[in-house]
């Protein structure tokens, strides 16, 4: 599976389970592919060990059960002297990702934005901030509308939590972490959802949204996500998609066929942008390197481009 190398496209790389490559093949593996970007979940030693002059870049994750801890500023001071400045040197960290998929009800949400601010003070501290960007990783249930996409809006539950961190993205010019599963929106729905609309293969437009057409599911949810910020006064604030895939077994549509299909569609049409965003490349992650089989039975394990074994389950071309 040797790909050749978009910029646009990055992939993650996910622990859960007990039969994976050691980092240093995994670093390898990233490299041989041409795969210039990696997401990982926690500062893993050994991985950002690995990472040492590979000059892959690298979203770095505070785990959602720190975040209580880094709302302390000299907390949040350790942990980056310890996990991004110890290695700042030859590991180009891209992002740090302030907890993944925190929604407004959970006992950690009211830690996000200090921690946030307390990551990003330390990365000035550091004078990192060219380098560095702060950020969290949300999903697209925060949406209370996304049909059609230009009444996308954030639900009256999510407007509260959602706001201030928008702000602190746009007074520190970083772009808002989206996760965007197109195969849950699919399987959720499938009586309204059309599964070649999920997976880029309608050969027409499937929602005409004003001047808009939409020809994929995909632009249609981030359209929403854009609309919902132009509507919070973040027009201009830029979306790094930080996770999609489709998984290849265990469920509804959960083919290694249509996880292909999926993969080599989204990494093509990325390069283009939205309609509401033509011509801007969308930084997006593919989710994930491996299949998983520590996580939950079924579906959630086969997400990946690559067997534990290091052998792919299908053909991609990045770039």
């Amino acid at each position: 599976m040797l790909v050749r190398n978009s910029k646009s496209i990055g992939v993650c790389c996910g622990k859960n389970g007990n039969n994976l490559p050691s980092d240093q093949e995994v670093v390898s593996l990233y490299q041989t592919n041409s795969i210039g970007r990696m997401r990982i979940y926690y500062p893993n030693r050994d991985t950002l060990e690995a990472l040492r002059g590979s000059n892959t870049e690298v979203i770095l994750g505070v785990p959602n059960d720190n975040l209580r801890a880094l709302a302390d500023a000299s907390a949040a001071t350790t942990w980056i002297q310890n996990n991004v400045v110890a290695y700042s040197s030859n590991v180009r960290f891209r992002y740090i990702a302030v907890g993944n998929e925190v929604h407004p009800g959970d006992a950690n949400a009211r830690y996000v934005l200090p921690a946030m601010q307390n990551i990003h003070d330390a990365i000035v501290s550091a004078n990192l901030q060219g380098q560095i960007k702060v950020s969290t990783a949300i999903d697209t249930t925060l949406l209370g509308i996304s049909y059609p996409p230009s009444k996308g809006s954030f639900s009256d539950s999510a407007n509260p939590y959602i706001s201030p961190i928008i702000n602190i993205l746009r007074t520190n010019d970083a772009p808002l972490l989206a996760n965007v599963y197109l195969y849950f929106r699919y399987t959720d729905n499938p009586q309204s959802i059309d599964l070649n609309y999920a997976l880029f293969t309608s050969p027409e437009v499937v929602v005409q949204d004003g001047q808009y057409g939409y020809q994929n599911l995909f632009d249609a949810l981030l359209d929403a996500l854009y609309a919902a910020l132009e509507k919070a006064g973040a027009a201009n604030l830029s979306i790094s998609v930080s996770e999609s895939g489709w998984s290849s077994e265990g469920g509804n549509a959960a083919t290694a066929g249509n996880a292909g299909t999926f993969d080599r569609n989204l990494i093509n049409h990325v390069k283009q942008g939205t309609p509401r965003r033509s011509g801007k490349a969308i930084e997006t992650y593919l989710f994930a390197m491996f299949d998983e089989n520590l996580k939950a039975a079924g579906i959630e394990q086969h997400f990946g481009l690559f067997l534990p074994d290091r052998q792919p389950k299908y053909q991609l071309t990045f770039g």
